[in-house]
């Protein structure tokens, strides 16, 4: 059975297929409801609900985000969405109260030295004083301002760079755990073009990351002289949020407002537990596309925006249609990763958990990557005195953790929280919540290997995809890659 959600008006000329109900099919139907009133939508999404794995549950007074737990707002797609559903009353900033992350260093979390953005020192006494790094290390990064550039522009690894301009400790101790809380990878094969761009842009403008900062500061210094708290900003731009921002209600409430637009369109079919099986090509005599769908008619589209990970697309987009499209689809790899959602008192650890949260360089030997307070982070996630924890296993580096059962990995879970931070007591709670083959890894060459599936599009006209695959992981990025489907189809 399928569950199917529509409204009627009288048929446009244009009928386009969004296969995907994620962030990314769902910013792709309501771009093209916004800029145009001659397209009719189709969404088709395979399980029976909406957002992908955006997902908010709550629970004895604990605001649990099962999947990403905010969006970054320095790129702009996330907040313009909230502004165009009239969402952005909703949004909040995070938590100025614990506004720090955590590193393990020798079994310790110790404080990210302050400024410290990535790779990006902006605070040169803060890299002077840290216990993270040793005094030769310390030494070793700042002396990147000293170092000449690279001269060539072929692409490399993020490791690489970090190693060239900053020495194998701060890759070791800072950027690769850093990195790899956003990513699940391993830096030694993540392209830094299509990942950090801007730090090769730093180091070929201004001949290095820390000159590049600093001159930058600068600029920031003179733009914000004279300007209102940037909190109360009315605006709507990143500024007003900090860094990163979220719903009050949870992300969930996004993906709800979100469909809700787009139902009160009339134009909008969205059908729920419906999955796509292959996609076919028109023929000379024919000008649709062809949809076939298990246990249901096949269904004829003008255009088809597939928003599902590359290994899927590939699958559904059948070699018939293009061997070679068929193939660099499936050059993207992916990771797996599983997140452990736990409900604590305060007053179980020895630590008084005061920062958003820690990660875990690979050189710890760990058998976890990171710990989000979420409750720290954002406000009303937990009751008072209760903190809630996000924990993170698996990724490129530690595949092997996932073969384990979820008791397994909630227990050695556990075992690492004793460990770090001193906890007492086992959880009030624990929910595991795997992710396979969900995060696509941005290897060297990736920007080569998105530029020939697009070119190969090309041969394939009212054929579009987009997703995380491609351009960017993030919630905006995602936002992003499916309004410019959708663009390319208006």
């Amino acid at each position: 059975m399928t569950e199917t959600t529509s409204c009627t008006a009288i048929p446009p000329s244009l009928r386009v297929a969004v296969i995907g109900g994620g962030i990314t099919g769902l910013a792709a139907a309501q771009r093209l409801m916004s800029r145009s009133d001659n397209v009719q939508v189709v969404l088709l999404e395979a399980s029976r609900r909406l957002g992908g794995i955006i997902r908010t549950e709550a629970a004895d007074g604990f605001l649990m985000e099962l999947g990403p737990d905010s969006f970054i707002t320095n790129k702009p797609a996330a907040i313009q969405l909230c502004n165009e559903i009239g969402f952005t009353d909703q949004l909040i900033a995070t938590d100025g109260r614990f506004r720090r992350s955590l590193v393990l260093r020798n079994g310790k979390p110790m404080p990210v030295p302050d400024g410290f953005m990535l790779m990006a020192p902006s605070k040169p006494w803060a890299i002077l004083t840290t216990p993270i790094l040793s005094w030769t290390a310390r030494l070793r990064l700042l002396s990147e301002a000293v170092i000449a550039r690279r001269t060539t522009a072929e692409d490399e690894s993020l490791a690489s760079f970090v190693r060239r301009r900053f020495g194998q400790q701060t890759l070791e101790r800072l950027v690769q755990p850093l990195i790899g809380g956003i990513y699940t990878a391993d830096p030694e094969k993540l392209s830094l073009k299509a990942t950090m761009p801007r730090f090769s842009e730093m180091e070929q403008s201004h001949g290095s990351v820390i000159r590049a900062t600093l001159a930058q500061q600068k600029v920031d210094r003179k733009r914000s002289a004279g300007q209102q708290n940037d909190l109360h900003n009315s605006s709507g731009s990143g500024a007003r949020y900090g860094l990163f921002a979220t719903a009050a209600g949870g992300l969930s409430d996004m993906v709800a407002e979100i469909e809700r637009v787009l139902r009160k369109t009339g134009r909008v079919e969205i059908r729920l537990g419906l999955e796509v099986t292959g996609i076919e090509k028109p023929t000379a005599s024919g000008s649709h596309w062809v949809v076939q769908l298990r246990n249901q008619r096949p269904m004829t589209f003008d255009a088809v925006i597939v928003t599902l990970p590359t290994h899927a697309a590939g699958r559904i987009l059948k070699p018939a249609i293009s061997p070679e499209l068929h193939a660099a689809l499936l050059e993207i790899e992916y990771a797996s990763s599983a997140i452990v959602v736990s409900g604590h008192q305060l007053s179980d650890f020895n630590h008084p958990m005061d920062a958003f949260g820690l990660v875990v360089p690979a050189i710890e030997r760990r058998k976890i990557l990171a710990v989000s307070f979420s409750s720290r982070k954002f406000s009303d996630r937990a009751p008072a005195g209760q903190i809630l924890l996000r924990t993170f296993v698996g990724g490129a580096m530690q595949p092997e953790l996932l073969d384990h059962d979820d008791d397994t990995i909630t227990g050695f879970v556990n075992d690492e929280l004793r460990s770090i931070f001193g906890m007492k007591t086992e959880p009030m709670f624990s929910e595991v919540i795997r992710y396979n083959n969900a995060m696509p890894q941005y290897h060297v060459g990736h920007l080569d290997r998105v530029a020939r599936i697009e070119s190969l599009l090309k041969n394939t006209p009212g054929l579009h995809l987009a997703g995380s695959a491609y351009t960017g992981v993030g919630i905006p990025d995602s936002i992003a890659s499916g309004q410019a489907a959708a663009d390319d189809i208006i």
